[in-house]
């Protein structure tokens, strides 16, 4: 388990509360992280509470609730943000009543990409394992905080050195709602080597 407490805000939000087991969120309307893709639209502005590490094989895992979540585009999840133009993300972000998106954004020097699949709109709860190997990254989820399922394998353009990992929350729209966090641990690299394909 981490101390809570070694961990620093990117972006402190309006409404917040840090005990000794969990972290809660409060939203504010109009937040987002979401770079020129698409549409052009660029957001930089969701709350980001994150640590800092030179360590090049590691997994950071939390528990997500969010019971609260509402309207479109509500999330909070996993994120390594490193600076305006080069970070990633992964969460649940609400579509309807019907169902929801699970997925990731990577954005690498400007641009960002989304990949989703869609889940009910009954889950309330997510765990994400997020593991660093050297400059490439992995972002699992897992129902029950045991069976993780790959969402996404990445590499970062910028993130070769020391970085900064952890949670975020925001509502894109003209919503607000309360992000629990728990459960918040760094391990051994779970991400194991790759044993298939030797390199060139």
């Amino acid at each position: 388990m981490l101390n809570l407490k070694d961990m620093k805000w990117t972006r402190e939000p309006e409404q917040y509360h840090i005990g000794p087991e969990r972290i809660e969120i409060t939203t504010m309307p109009h937040t987002d992280l979401w770079q020129r893709t698409y549409y052009h639209f660029r957001n930089d502005n969701a709350p980001v509470l994150q640590l800092e590490s030179e360590e090049k094989y590691f997994s950071f895992i939390v528990k997500t609730d969010f019971s609260e979540s509402h309207h479109r585009f509500d999330q909070c999840g996993i994120v390594m943000y490193l600076d305006s133009e080069n970070w990633l993300k992964g969460s649940v972000e609400y579509e309807n009543d019907r169902f929801q998106h699970l997925g990731s954004v990577v954005t690498n020097h400007g641009y960002s990409d989304w990949a989703t699949t869609q889940i009910p709109a009954d889950v309330k709860v997510m765990w994400y394992r997020f593991s660093r190997r050297e400059d490439d990254y992995c972002i699992e989820c897992s129902r029950d905080g045991k069976d993780f399922l790959q969402i996404r394998v990445c590499h970062m353009l910028e993130g070769a050195g020391k970085i900064r990992f952890g949670i975020y929350a925001c509502s894109p729209e003209d919503s607000s709602f309360k992000a629990v966090f728990s459960d918040l641990a760094v391990t051994d690299c779970a991400w194991k080597a790759h044993d298939g394909q030797q390199p060139d």
